[in-house]
């Protein structure tokens, strides 16, 4: 019987310089030593090629832990030991045992082998690591980094940057930085897919830009939400202003209107919130009505986040506002007073 694990399967380095024992191929053992937690676990495979009563492996795990197998099958039949592990590198160290019908003897070999197996491989990209100005871009991997493909594309329908950065096998967590020269134009859109040191890999898309919409503000009647019939040719300008907006824009992703309401000093900090929300929520829903075709989105931040710096009861005509917003993701707001609650209308 010959036992042997295939010097060809990655990670597996199984016998390597020991002699095998002199009795019949009855039996192969091969290693599937990489997979993901999606895909499911290491896998010892035995292959049966000739009669046996049954084998018997015995393993122990580089964290310790003990793996025991018993099994048989007839000539042909190949078994597949699930090596149930946590995520990370092990190490296996152990022997085969085959026993034989009739009284013959049996005999066993010295098993030693590596295994991986892949959580999911996260990328990370935090808003303040994106500096278009200073033309680069920070984040991290969950595993160690090996390159990453970058693309930078500008408004001109040009590249910025399109090609490798190495990482050189940089640890999981290690800050990673790609870096761009001056180009002509707006980024639109920054495209990465990181690899780790095994060659899995993970993307994302950003884009890193929104556009505040001009345009002429709507006045409402003193503590009401519902537009004016005088005020609709204001926002009439304000459709056209957007879908032109859209239009340039739109070829770069899938955008998004935005609707941010302002109020105010006078009257009680709770009631202006409630009051802009609901102005914010007319506005968009007069865009929504008007047949803008992207999704539209609301919020209201009555007093807290002025235009212009006031006391208390002051009436000032430049908080009482809106903002319209194109973004392809929820955008970045200077001096936000709380996280927003984006709402359809």
């Amino acid at each position: 019987m010959s036992v042997r694990l295939l010097p060809s399967v990655a990670l597996l380095s199984a016998l390597v310089g020991l002699p095998l024992p002199a009795f019949a191929d009855a039996i192969r053992v091969s290693l599937e030593g990489r997979a993901s937690l999606s895909e499911g676990v290491p896998t010892l495979l035995v292959h049966i090629e000739e009669p046996i009563t049954g084998f018997e492996v015995k393993l122990k795990r580089s964290d310790g832990k003990a793996v025991e197998f018993k099994g048989g099958g007839k000539p042909g039949v190949t078994r597949r030991l699930a090596l149930e592990q946590p995520e990370g590198k092990f190490h296996y160290e152990g022997e085969l045992t085959v026993q034989f019908p009739k009284g013959a003897e049996g005999g066993s070999l010295p098993l030693s082998f590596d295994t991986e197996l892949y959580g999911p491989l996260k990328l990370e990209v935090r808003p303040e690591d994106v500096d278009v100005a200073g033309r680069k871009l920070r984040f991290t991997l969950s595993r160690p980094a090996a390159k990453t493909e970058v693309t930078v594309l500008m408004d001109t329908g040009k590249n910025a940057f399109a090609g490798d950065v190495d990482f050189k096998g940089a640890p999981a967590g290690t800050p990673l930085e790609v870096k761009w020269l001056p180009a002509e134009g707006k980024v639109m859109r920054i495209s990465l897919r990181a690899f780790d040191t095994s060659n899995y890999y993970t993307g994302v898309d950003l884009f890193p830009w929104q556009v505040d919409v001009p345009h002429e503000e709507v006045g409402f009647a003193s503590g009401r939400s519902d537009i004016p019939p005088a005020e609709k040719g204001k926002l009439e300008s304000s459709y056209k202003a957007v879908t032109d907006a859209l239009n340039k824009y739109g070829r770069w992703a899938s955008l998004r209107l935005y609707v941010l309401g302002h109020t105010d000093t006078v009257g009680a900090t709770d009631a202006n919130r409630e009051l802009s929300l609901k102005r914010a929520k007319s506005i968009a829903a007069w865009f929504r009505q008007r047949g803008l075709k992207v999704p539209v989105f609301y919020e209201g931040f009555g007093e807290q986040a002025p235009a212009v710096s006031t006391p208390d009861e002051t009436a000032e005509a430049g908080n009482r506002r809106a903002e319209y917003i194109i973004a392809v993701e929820d955008p970045a707001l200077a001096n936000a007073p709380f996280t927003p609650r984006w709402r359809k209308p």
